[in-house]
């Protein structure tokens, strides 16, 4: 009897649905908040509440070009974060679980963080 014997899956290959992109963005958005995003928020805390130095240092080091780079990758990471939470719990509540209107708030999440994050990215930069 030939055994069937599991199937190489490329993923490199594989669409992914829009809801699934969704969640693996929810997931690595954490990790980068996690890692880089806590740590630098209270590191730049601490060092502006200091002394006026330690400030104007902080206010110094945030004007750089690279800075801003990283605070707005930061930001996206924080808003993606927040709308897909959001979308989350709404789904845990049984809102919008049907196929099309999970699609449909998948899109809706995409497109607010990319709005969101050009509105507030505009004051940062």
């Amino acid at each position: 009897m030939k055994q069937s014997r599991p199937k190489y899956l490329n993923l490199t290959e594989i669409k992914l649905p829009m809801p699934a992109f969704v969640s693996i963005l929810h997931r690595v958005s954490g990790v980068g908040l996690y890692l880089v995003g806590i740590p630098l928020a209270l590191w730049m805390l601490q060092t502006s509440l200091a002394s006026e130095a330690g400030y104007a240092s902080v206010a110094s080091i945030a004007d750089s070009g690279f800075v801003k780079l990283v605070l707005l990758g930061l930001l996206w990471a924080f808003l993606h974060h927040l709308c897909a939470g959001i979308r989350f719990l709404a789904l845990d509540l049984h809102l919008g679980d049907d196929l099309q209107r999970a699609r449909g708030n998948s899109a809706a999440v995409l497109v607010v963080r990319v709005v969101r994050t050009a509105v507030l990215g505009a004051e940062l930069w």
